[in-house]
């Protein structure tokens, strides 16, 4: 059999053990929390099998599902909302609360990676006089040119005028003295015996000073607002007379870690596991653009849990686990007693099927995470990181594609998020990519996104960048 006619053959038959995913299959075979069943699948009989999701997919032999399939009235079964739609709605599910947030005036050392909310226009001339580019001699008419006992440094008050062939030694960024026609640099002058300065090569007029305003004038604009804050901004900011910026503000987030089965510290045992997530959202978060108000263990209580969602003044609240419908998966009835309106129900996307978005208030969001470290992931990225952007008016990181070195299996209708290293021009999937797998986006660079089907070796595929790959850890947690 070809390569193609196994790969075809297992997506028939199902996805990889890795692929399995408890909570996934609980979110897909409870009725009213799963997607629809594919148009044309003749529900479980004799023709039929159990696959991933608890639904049911064809025997051996039969076309896989249409990707497009929807709910029947009588199924009572709402659908999963595609990957790219499903972000989609997350970036555009804040836009009415984005624009009502008030800017907030932040020192420049709490400013990096907010984004302005005004233009940043100079308060000043830049330079604000005319200074020396170089180490050397400020000199007045032609050479040679006898040299005065005081020099000029940087910061110093105003020098006294330089008369024709007179010199004075200047520092880099010095105030030039009024009547110098040049600085000469110091490796391209000599003193003679008489302490008078020749130069070594042609002088031009203006050389080697900054003029007055040679970079901004007073009330020019520098940067539009909506900029992102870098160092370099920083820097600028400074230069221009800036203490303080007007920004828009981080959105505050408030992490709620639901599982009775959670250690905080020390190694798995008894049927318990450490939590994962506690550890790795917060600082997830940050990077994403969020300030992390609090991280909450709350286990599986479904009173404690409506307590933290009725209380919290949080942008968003992002929760772990509990978005299935098992007897302790309690964000959906929570959701429901509040009113909340859900905006995703679930994602064709694998790992993190059973993530959810819902708008708890106007002013309020709440993104449901899937247990799984990897699934998780995959929330943040595909719910999270947009609704974030927006409320914080960062730009959309521009798509780019790669193609992969390898072949990356695909599901047989949704979309698959695999962690990749990029080498060269080439991205390489890693083999750790189960859902409750962190070893793989661990080592990661990006998330390929691989459509339903798979990708051939050498086949462009988008890629999804994680915050640190290309900014650098220290630059992003902010």
């Amino acid at each position: 059999m070809t390569r193609r006619g196994i790969r075809e053959g297992r997506d028939r038959e199902g996805l990889d053990a890795e692929d399995l995913d408890v909570e996934e299959v609980l979110a897909l075979v409870n009725d009213g929390k799963g997607p629809a069943r594919p148009a044309g699948d003749p529900g479980p009989g004799p023709g039929a099998a159990r696959a991933e999701g608890g639904g049911t997919r064809p025997a051996p032999g039969t076309p896989a599902p249409d990707p497009g399939h929807g709910a029947s009235p009588a199924a009572g079964r709402h659908r999963a909302t595609a990957w790219p739609e499903a972000r989609t709605v997350a970036a555009r599910a804040a836009r009415f609360h984005a624009a009502r947030r008030a800017p907030v005036s932040v020192t420049l050392g709490d400013a990096l990676g907010l984004v302005l909310a005004a233009p940043l226009t100079a308060l000043t001339d830049l330079p604000s006089f005319d200074t020396s580019a170089m180490d050397g001699f400020a000199v007045a008419g032609p050479g040679p040119w006898l040299v005065r006992d005081e020099g000029v440094l940087a910061g110093s008050a105003a020098p006294a005028p330089l008369a024709d062939g007179e010199a004075a030694r200047i520092a880099t960024g010095a105030r030039i003295p009024p009547d110098t026609t040049a600085v000469l640099r110091s490796e391209h002058g000599r003193t003679d015996a008489q302490g008078r300065l020749h130069p070594l090569r042609d002088l031009s007029h203006g050389q080697d000073i900054r003029p007055r305003g040679q970079e901004c004038r007073s009330g020019d604009q520098l940067l539009p607002a909506g900029a992102v804050v870098t160092p370099a901004v920083l820097g600028l900011a400074a230069a221009a007379g800036y203490d303080t910026l007007a920004a828009v503000p981080r959105p505050r987030v408030e992490v709620l870690v639901l599982g009775d089965e959670l250690l905080t510290e020390g190694r798995p045992h008894d049927g318990l596991i450490r939590d994962a997530l506690g550890p790795m959202l917060p600082s997830w978060l940050r990077a994403l653009g969020a300030e992390v108000t609090a991280v909450r263990r709350l286990g599986d209580d479904a009173e404690a849990l409506h307590r933290a969602v009725t209380s919290s003044a949080a942008d968003l609240i992002v929760t772990t686990g509990g978005t299935a419908s098992g007897p302790v998966d309690h964000v959906h009835p929570v959701l429901r007693r509040v009113g909340a309106e859900l905006l995703v129900d679930g994602v064709q996307v694998r790992p993190g099927h059973p993530m959810l978005l819902a708008r708890v208030r106007d002013d309020q969001h709440l993104v449901g995470l899937p247990g799984n470290p990897l699934a998780a992931v995959s929330g943040l990225l595909t719910l999270a990181g947009p609704l974030l952007a927006t409320l914080a008016a960062r730009p959309a990181p521009e798509p780019y594609t790669l193609p992969l070195r390898d072949e990356a299996h695909g599901h047989p209708y949704d979309t698959r998020l695999v962690p990749v290293v990029l080498r060269g021009d080439h991205a390489v999937p890693l083999r750790y990519n189960g859902p409750a797998m962190l070893r793989g986006i661990a080592a990661a660079d990006a998330l390929a996104v691989v459509p339903p089907g798979g990708v051939r070796p050498g086949q462009e595929t988008e890629l999804l960048d994680l915050p640190w790959a290309t900014a650098g850890v220290a630059a992003c947690f902010t």
